[in-house]
């Protein structure tokens, strides 16, 4: 396999002395190229690895923001393919791509197009995402130990596999975990949704320190993270800065005022960036 274009971007962060920005929105939201735009401007403005969301009917670990967007996003008719289709045009910047998707639109799609086309399921997706120009997958809700086929079809395909560990993970279970990571490994910040209360270091510097010691791979620290001062103090212990909800939040307040949403959105990005170079 080559090399992981995520660790190298996490790797050039690094040399830098600082920690890389990782900016996520859903597919779809406000629409598919209104999406790209934004995802665009995202990268334009600092982020230096970016996570398309694949908007999904039962996101269990989404909050209320999310949540709102996603369902935009389904309501205006968004499929798999206006994911791929969002994933190539931003990997087309030559930043560091990955979608972040529950595990069920995955096998769903895979079913759909082993019918149609006699391809293995998960093996399709993983195919059609690295097409697109995809670095890999986000799966928050399903674990190394029942990814097996998702595993194979991402090694398969030159794919990063990013799975998750939290403040209540096992030392054995962050082992496990990081051993079945490539890309780098999403160390949640606290417990619960998205969109709650905001990572603090004092709760997420033990899970760092306990997730670095299992590995070499970058670790990057999210949910609840949204400001630049936050981002400054967190990038200190982690490799790197992930922000969600404070982005969508941008954007669905402002409405149908396109241009506003993308100035502030930019606004945000560049207040972020520079918490992580700690300016």
């Amino acid at each position: 396999m080559t090399a992981s274009s995520t660790s190298a971007a996490f790797a050039s962060a690094k040399a830098e002395g600082r920690a890389a920005l990782v900016g996520y929105l859903p597919a779809g939201f406000p629409d598919v190229d209104g999406a790209i735009e934004a995802l665009k401007a995202m990268v334009e403005a600092g982020c230096d690895v970016i996570e398309i969301g694949l908007p999904y009917s039962d996101p269990v670990m989404d909050g209320p923001v999310i949540q709102a967007a996603a369902q935009q996003a389904l309501d205006g008719g968004v499929r798999i393919k206006d994911v791929l289709r969002t994933v190539e045009a931003v990997a087309a910047t030559g930043t560091p791509t990955l979608v972040m998707t529950y595990w069920n639109p995955v096998e769903a799609y895979g079913r759909e197009a082993g019918r149609r086309n006699g391809h293995r399921g998960v093996e399709r997706f993983a195919r059609d995402l690295a097409s697109a120009g995809g670095a890999g997958l986000i799966t928050p809700d399903i674990t190394p130990d029942y990814a097996e086929a998702w595993i194979a079809a991402a090694d398969a395909h030159d794919l990063d596999k990013v799975f998750l560990v939290s403040p209540s993970s096992t030392d054995e279970r962050i082992a496990m975990t990081t051993a079945a990571s490539r890309g780098f490994v999403y160390a949640t910040g606290v417990m619960g949704v998205t969109g709650g209360k905001q990572a603090t270091a004092d709760v997420v510097g033990p899970l760092i320190a306990r997730t670095k010691a299992t590995t070499s791979l970058p670790v990057g620290v999210g949910v609840g993270v949204s400001t630049g001062a936050q981002a400054a103090e967190l990038g200190k212990l982690a490799d790197g800065v992930i922000v969600g909800t404070a982005f969508v939040r941008t954007l669905l307040s402002n409405g149908a005022d396109r241009s506003a949403g993308l100035g502030a959105l930019r606004a945000l990005t560049e207040e972020l960036a520079a918490g992580v170079r700690g300016r």
